[in-house]
Formats: C-alpha cells, structure tokens, sequence
C-alpha cells in the first residue's frame, strides 16, 4: 500500500472547517493523506492519535484523513465533500485525540453530515 500527502483534501478540510464554523477543530493538527492499494472497503477513514503517546512523545492531538483513492476518486464532488464532512465529525469538541462512535447519546453522524452539508452548500 502506498501513503502520500494529499494538499488537495487539506485545502479542502479546511475550507469546511471554516466554513461550518467547526470552531473545535484546530486544521492545522488535520492531515490528510491518500492511500493507494488498500483492500479496506471505505471511501475515507480517520485515525487518531492516543493520549497515551501524546503524553509519552509530549506532543499535541493530531488526526490523519485518509482518503481510499481507488473508491474516493470515482465519487462526484457532493458525495467527496460529504464523505469529508463525515470523518470531521468524528472529532470530538475538545480536539482530545480520541474520536466519536457513529452513533452516541442520540446523535447520528449521518444526520449531522446532511445538516451539515446542505448548510455548507446554502453558503
């Protein structure tokens, strides 16, 4: 499998950062890579980074966006977008490293990602 830096999807996260007014999300602790090869069957993933290696490396919380490229490359702009929303939303409110379920105390990422993305078009 084959990792690279994509500046791409970084403008693009942090234009939707701006624009959602995700306050909570430090964008410059958000990198996004593009993977080539991976047998996963998502569109995109988000990995976190754990408090315990924060606090053995001394480092602050970080989030890596990867995008699958064999899968994510065929979808029409909305649905990238949307995708992108998705994984963003998985960041929790303290930006703590960790991330947030699917689903938890009510709240549906897929809801959100609708609100979300509807608002973001409106703008």
């Amino acid at each position: 499998m084959k990792w690279q830096r994509d500046i791409s999807v970084q403008k693009e996260l942090r234009k939707l950062v701006r624009n959602l007014s995700l306050a909570h999300i430090d964008s410059s602790q958000v990198h996004a890579f593009r993977t080539y090869g991976s047998k996963a069957r998502a569109y995109a993933r988000i990995w976190a980074f754990p408090k315990i290696f924060q606090e053995v490396l001394n480092v602050q919380p970080a989030y890596v966006i990867e995008v699958l490229s064999e899968k994510f490359d065929k979808l029409s702009d909305d649905n990238k977008t949307k995708i992108l929303i998705h994984e963003l939303l998985h960041i929790p409110k303290n930006f703590s490293g960790s991330l947030l379920p699917h689903k938890s105390h009510g709240r549906r990422i897929s809801r959100e990602v609708d609100r979300l993305y509807r608002m973001y078009k409106s703008k």
